[in-house]
């Protein structure tokens, strides 16, 4: 089983090119990190986590696109992803030829995890209804799929329109794309159709899901796709069950925290590599 890890990237965490050095050289098969373009001070929605008080790390964070660009360059084999990138919010021609040039600067290395996104301010203030933010991830994918495979791309969509146009470097990988979030009917078939693998955040109640994932995946008539539990906590017990249910990647949480502290985490989550 592969084990990636991922942090919370911000300005008074450990830097990420110095994360990735240490995650490759103890094995870790890969390193993703999280987006927020913003954080209204608004609490209208309140945190994801069900925290009291939004932890501070999210009006902190980093971009992950640059941030990983400085990790390819001190890397050599690591996987490179975003865990994950809030695609709605980005305009898609821009974060194309973005993501396609650090999958050609890292030799092919990069993963794109995506998701929807929880704060209905931040959505907002990118002119995204909150209602429509699925409908609005689903068009940037697809477009940014035409501009990666084809020589000539142009999109007609109701959130996305562009002409047929040139556009390099094409990505090396693809990338693969991993949609993050809860189970469900509606997530599993925007992952048949246009990703090659779920991320559920934490891990929790993957087994159960499985055959809903498969059905979807049947139905557009395409692979099975990888499931990649995400943020997880280890232990040997989990991990089992993670690798009893056909699991071949999970990505572990680190603290957001100086390097002392991560480096020691880091260190403990080393010795489940061997099992």
């Amino acid at each position: 089983m592969r084990l990636g890890v991922t942090m919370f990237a911000t300005d008074t965490a450990m830097p990420v090119a110095d994360l990735a050095v240490a995650a490759e050289e103890r094995g870790f098969a890969s390193l993703y990190l999280p987006e927020h373009t913003h954080i209204p001070l608004s609490r209208r929605t309140p945190p994801a986590g069900g925290q009291d008080t939004l932890p501070e790390e999210y009006r902190r964070t980093l971009d992950p696109l640059v941030a990983l660009a400085t990790a390819a360059a001190v890397t050599e084999r690591i996987s490179l992803g975003t865990g994950i990138m809030l695609v709605a919010q980005r305009e898609p021609l821009v974060t194309a030829k973005a993501v396609a040039t650090l999958d050609h600067v890292s030799g092919g290395r990069v993963v794109l995890g995506i998701g929807f996104g929880w704060n209905v301010e931040e959505i907002e203030d990118h002119g995204v209804p909150y209602g429509s933010r699925r409908d609005v991830a689903r068009e940037h994918m697809l477009a940014m799929r035409e501009l990666w495979s084809r020589e000539e791309a142009g999109f007609e969509g109701r959130h996305v329109r562009f002409e047929p146009s040139w556009s390099w470097p094409k990505p090396v990988s693809g990338p693969p794309v991993y949609l993050g979030g809860a189970a469900g009917p509606k997530l599993f078939a925007h992952v048949a159709e246009y990703a090659e693998g779920w991320m559920p955040i934490g891990g929790r109640g993957v087994r159960a899901a499985l055959p809903a994932l498969r059905e979807a995946c049947e139905k557009a008539e395409r692979p099975m796709a990888k499931v990649i539990p995400f943020g997880t906590l280890p232990s040997e017990e989990k991990l089992a069950y993670y690798a009893e249910n056909g699991i071949e990647e999970v990505v572990l949480s680190l603290p957001s925290a100086p390097a002392d502290r991560v480096l020691r985490v880091l260190d403990d989550y080393a010795g489940f590599i061997t099992l």
